[in-house]
C-alpha cells in the first residue's frame, strides 16, 4: 500500500513538472515573438513598454553597438500612434506648450514649477508677449527634426538633411551660421534656457553682447522662441531682459513660455514607463512634445558620451568647450539613461536617432 501511494505521488510530481516546463517554454517563445515585433504583452497599455531598465548603470566606454543606428531603420507608424495617445494622457501638448494670456493675470502671485516655496509676479513686459493661442494649435507635420547640441554633430554633414524636414526644433539658442554644413540653418521652434544669457552672452552687461543676442534672435525669422521662464527662481531677470529686447527692437519672433505643469507632465509619463529620470533634459522634453504633432521624428545631436564609437573625444556642445559629467548623480539630468531609452525607441521604429555622418544628397 505504501509503495503504491509513493508511486502515485511520484507520477503527480512528474506530471506537474512536465506541465511547468511546457508553459515556461511557451511563455519564453511568446516573449521572443513580442521582442521581435517591438511589443511586449497583449494589451494596448503594455505595447509601449520601453524594455529599458530604470537602473543608473551607465553604458560605460563600450559603445561599439551604437556605431550605425541608421541601418535598416523603418518607421513603425502603429507604435508612433500608440505613444502619442499615451503621452496625451499626461500632456495637453497644445495648452502646455505655452501659458496663454487668458490664463495669467497681472498682479497675481504664482509659484515656480520646480520650487514651490518661491513665487513670482507676471510683469507687464512678459504679459504683453504671452500668446493668445498656442503656437502649435492644430499643427501637424509629416517629418520633424529635434536637434540637440552634442559635439557628435561636428563633421557630420547633417545640415541639409536637417533642413529638409517639415518642422525643425532646436535647443538652447545654439549658433548655426558657422556650423551650417553640420547642423543646418532652419529653425521653426527654438528653446532658450535663462542660463544661456549669463553663460553665452555675459549677462548682457555691455552693448556688444546685447548686439550679439539681437542678431541671433533676428535669425529666428518669425519662428517660435520657447523660454522656460517659470521653472525655478534666479533666471527671471534674464527672461525680463530678453523680453524687453524683443519689444524694444520689434523682433519678429513668436514668444512661448511652457506651462507650470509642463515638466511635471513629461516626467510623469516617463516615470510611468519605468524610466526614472530626475528632470527631463531639453532634448527629451522636445521629443515628448513633438509626438503630439509629428508623424515621424528624427533626432540629431544626441550623444551623452565623452568619446565616439572609435574612441575619439567628443565635445559636450558642438559650439563651445563646456564640460559635463555625464554619469554624475549631482546634475539634474540623467542623459545616458535618456539615450538608452531613445535608442530603444529607435530600434522599434518609433523615432530615428542619427549619431553618425549623414549622406543626404
Amino acid at each position: 500500500m505504501c509503495k503504491m501511494r509513493f508511486t502515485r505521488k511520484c507520477w503527480t510530481i512528474c506530471t506537474i513538472s512536465v506541465l511547468l516546463i511546457f508553459y515556461k517554454t511557451t511563455d519564453i517563445g511568446r516573449n521572443e515573438v513580442h521582442q521581435k515585433t517591438g511589443l511586449t504583452g497583449n494589451s494596448r497599455a503594455s505595447s509601449t513598454r520601453l524594455m529599458v531598465n530604470g537602473s543608473e548603470t551607465p553604458l560605460g566606454n563600450g559603445v561599439s553597438d551604437l556605431s550605425d543606428l541608421g541601418v535598416d531603420w523603418r518607421l513603425n507608424a502603429t507604435l508612433v500612434t500608440i505613444i502619442r495617445k499615451d503621452i496625451l494622457r499626461f500632456l495637453d501638448a497644445e495648452r502646455d506648450v505655452s501659458v496663454l494670456k487668458s490664463s495669467f493675470k497681472l498682479g497675481v502671485t504664482y509659484h515656480y514649477a520646480l520650487d514651490r516655496r518661491r513665487t513670482f509676479n507676471v510683469s507687464q513686459t512678459l504679459y504683453s508677449l504671452l500668446p493668445e493661442v498656442s503656437p502649435l494649435k492644430n499643427k501637424r507635420f509629416r517629418t520633424c527634426a529635434v536637434v540637440g547640441n552634442a559635439g557628435s554633430l561636428l563633421k557630420s554633414g547633417c545640415g541639409k538633411e536637417i533642413d529638409k524636414h517639415d518642422f525643425v526644433i532646436r535647443c538652447n539658442l545654439a549658433p548655426l551660421e558657422d556650423f551650417a554644413d553640420d547642423v543646418g540653418l532652419r529653425s521653426d521652434f527654438t528653446t532658450m534656457n535663462p542660463s544661456v544669457i549669463p553663460r553665452v552672452y555675459g549677462g548682457l552687461q555691455d552693448e556688444a553682447e546685447r548686439g550679439n543676442l539681437i542678431r541671433r534672435l533676428q535669425q529666428l525669422n518669425s519662428s517660435v522662441l520657447w523660454i522656460p521662464a517659470f521653472m525655478v527662481k534666479g533666471g527671471e531677470r534674464h527672461v525680463e531682459t530678453v523680453n524687453q529686447l524683443v519689444l524694444k527692437h520689434s523682433l519678429k519672433v513668436r514668444m512661448a513660455y511652457p506651462s507650470l505643469r509642463f515638466i511635471h507632465a513629461v516626467r510623469g509619463f516617463w516615470l510611468k514607463k519605468k524610466i526614472n529620470i530626475k528632470r527631463p533634459s531639453t532634448g527629451l522634453l522636445m521629443y515628448t512634445m513633438a509626438t503630439r504633432f509629428c508623424d515621424e521624428i528624427h533626432l540629431y545631436g544626441f550623444w551623452p558620451f565623452p568619446k565616439d564609437t572609435d574612441g575619439n573625444a567628443v565635445k559636450y556642445h558642438y559650439y563651445d568647450t563646456l564640460k559635463y559629467r555625464y554619469f554624475s548623480s549631482a546634475g539634474p539630468h540623467r542623459m545616458p539613461l535618456e539615450f538608452r531609452t531613445l535608442k530603444s525607441l529607435h530600434n522599434k521604429g518609433a523615432l530615428k536617432l542619427t549619431t553618425s555622418k549623414c549622406t543626404y544628397s
